[in-house]
């Protein structure tokens, strides 16, 4: 299998696709979300609630057990879902008055106040991933790497055939007891149909699609759109769309240092934008690609068309040039963090750059692989030092239908994610959502969200890409996701 590059190995540490992908097939979580995206329980045997919706109760299914031979705990449980709090569930750390265990097998949640979405959010699949992790792995800030590679999954990674930028590989678990349900999305019974999945990180695309045609591996994760023909056109090929939502493509504005502390400068950015024209060089074919205005996404209940005057076919230039001279931009270096081994995001960045340039914006492309990216990004200094000024990434449409858990729509400064939007308004907004009782709530409050988002610029969208995956026909049951993940279970080779 031709996946993107695989540089850090825990799913709790950070957001990037490959290391999610590394998680779900290693690591299992309390929940998983069925194929028409409800959660249910997937660690989890038992769970109830109590009357007043604040005390939580799981029990753990039978049969789980650590890669290691130990036997899975509530433990491991409590220290997992504490670790993952401070990443990625924020609220649920905001909201738990205590999360511990009752003995073995059994762990409760208790709440200061009710949490309604709690099971969604345990189920989520948005990064990072609310995966269980041994006690001893969990028992540390999500600030500092899990190494071990030993999780419960349905896959072992195997530590001994690893090499990295090159191959990595994942055998059946022999030991794993899977769920005694039907497959039904990410959720049932996980079967393994293979015994081993070889991840090969193959940077160059052509050679990646030769690889392909002649069998050398079964599938690519990520074909670019001038090998669609070439794919369609072999009959042992096919394009296959596991995501239906989709990915929007993201512009993360670093709020610390100039030119975008200024809201000015970001409005700038919304104005100057054409995404119709980034579109052309992430989803040059015009099957896989549309413009997106709503921070909700396209595919979710909650999106919608509040504040969105700002966009205009081919961008408005001027009103760029007017709101970047209105800030007091004064020559300030623009760093364009550039992902070479990323296709898609690599034209765009090139293309900001470009489009920045046009318009007197002192910018510039720094150029690495996604991984450097990933250590850089971190860097809240300035340029000089080693920072940076934007980069462009993506998320799945789907998750933006639920601000608590999804990585973009949340400004809540130096807890929120790169680029560290902070809004207190907003920020309030968001905090209402979990307590918000009908969708046609939620909605209103989305469109009163979205006002504000929009005005202070949290980000700025690209467009909504839906790219398909390439596999060999031998190569079935592939499980859709929406999201840019690969679930290694259920898929099989079948003779040709």
């Amino acid at each position: 299998m031709a996946i993107e590059n695989l540089t850090v190995f825990d799913p709790v540490f950070t957001t990037t696709d490959p290391t999610q992908i590394h998680g779900l097939a290693i690591y299992e979580t309390l929940f998983a979300l069925d194929s028409e995206l409800k959660p249910q329980p997937q660690m989890v045997g038992k769970w109830d609630i109590s009357d007043d919706k604040r005390t939580y109760t799981f029990e753990l299914r039978d049969g789980l057990g650590w890669h290691d031979g130990t036997p899975v705990t509530a433990a491991d449980c409590v220290a997992s879902l504490r670790r993952w709090g401070h990443a990625g569930g924020q609220f649920l750390i905001e909201r738990a008055k205590d999360i511990s265990k009752r003995d073995d097998k059994t762990f409760t949640i208790v709440l200061k106040e009710p949490l309604g979405v709690l099971v969604d959010m345990l189920g989520r699949i948005a990064a990072p991933g609310p995966f269980i992790m041994r006690e001893k792995d969990a028992d540390r800030p999500f600030t500092e790497q899990v190494t071990a590679n030993i999780g419960s999954g349905a896959f072992k990674f195997n530590e001994a055939l690893a090499k990295p930028g090159a191959s990595f590989t994942y055998d059946r678990n022999e030991q794993y007891v899977p769920r005694s349900e039907p497959a039904n999305g990410l959720a049932g019974g996980k079967i393994v149909k293979v015994d081993r999945v070889i991840w090969e990180p193959i940077v160059d695309q052509q050679t990646a699609l030769g690889a392909l045609q002649v069998g050398e591996i079964d599938f690519l994760q990520s074909p670019p759109a001038d090998l669609y023909s070439a794919i369609e056109s072999d009959p042992n090929l096919e394009l296959h769309v596991l995501n239906r939502a989709g990915n929007d493509f993201c512009l993360r504005m670093n709020f610390l240092q100039k030119p975008f502390d200024n809201v000015k400068a970001r409005q700038a950015m919304l104005h100057l934008i054409d995404q119709e024209a980034f579109l052309r060089v992430t989803a040059p074919d015009p099957r896989y690609g549309r413009t997106v205005t709503s921070i909700f996404g396209n595919s979710t209940l909650y999106s919608n068309d509040e504040n969105t005057r700002w966009f205009k076919k081919g961008g408005d230039v001027e009103r760029a040039k007017q709101l970047f001279k209105g800030s007091g931009y004064a020559g300030e270096k623009v760093v364009v963090l550039d992902p070479t081994d990323w296709a898609a995001a690599h034209a765009a960045s090139q293309l900001l750059v470009a489009t920045l340039q046009k318009i007197g914006i002192n910018a510039e492309l720094a150029p690495s692989d996604w991984g450097g990216i990933v250590a850089r990004r971190d860097n809240k200094g300035p340029v000089e030092s080693g920072g940076w000024s934007i980069f462009i990434t993506n998320d799945p449409d789907y998750v933006q239908g639920d601000p608590t858990s999804a990585v973009f729509p949340n400004a809540s400064g130096e807890k929120a994610w790169f680029g560290w939007p902070k809004n207190d308004e907003y920020e309030a907004l968001r905090a209402k959502w979990a307590d918000v009782g009908t969708v046609d709530e939620r909605k209103a409050l989305a469109r009163e969200m979205q006002r504000i988002w929009w005005d202070f610029v949290g980000d700025v969208r690209l467009g909504q890409v839906v790219g398909p995956v390439a596999h060999r026909k031998t190569l079935t049951k592939l499980i859709e996701v929406p999201a840019h993940l690969i679930p290694f279970w259920n898929m099989q080779q079948v003779s040709a």
